[in-house]
């Protein structure tokens, strides 16, 4: 049996709105495209912009159960709202994203016993 883990989905875009009352409109459009991605799949996306550019946006959507049906919903909430709109030439990245696997520490294995030195062979002297 296998376990399926939630995803972790990650939308990336840069906008092409130049001013602020431009990205207060295109942050309207997408709280308008989570609020509709909520509605039908219950998974509420956050929206983040990138620390050294302002332009770059990212959704988070967590924890996605059924991945499939996620994406139809986000796919029409997109035309819906007409949210490729306002990423540059309309490139919206996604990126899905599981939980690591589980840390299993790799057992302890004595290192081999060294083998004793050489005998070197010592002549005597005969007399």
């Amino acid at each position: 049996m296998t376990l399926r883990r939630p995803l972790s989905v990650y939308v990336y875009y840069r906008i092409v709105a130049g001013n602020r009352r431009d990205r207060a409109a295109a942050r309207a459009v997408i709280a308008d495209l989570q609020r509709q991605v909520a509605a039908t799949t219950g998974v509420r996306g956050t929206l983040q912009a990138r620390r050294d550019d302002a332009s770059t946006w990212m959704e988070v959507y967590a924890p996605v159960d059924a991945p499939a049906a996620f994406a139809r919903a986000l796919a029409r909430a997109v035309r819906a709202t007409g949210a490729e709109t306002l990423a540059e030439r309309g490139v919206r990245k996604i990126e899905r994203f599981v939980p690591a696997p589980p840390h299993r520490p790799v057992p302890h294995r004595p290192a081999a016993a060294a083998a004793p030195p050489p005998r070197r062979a010592v002549r005597c002297a005969s007399r």
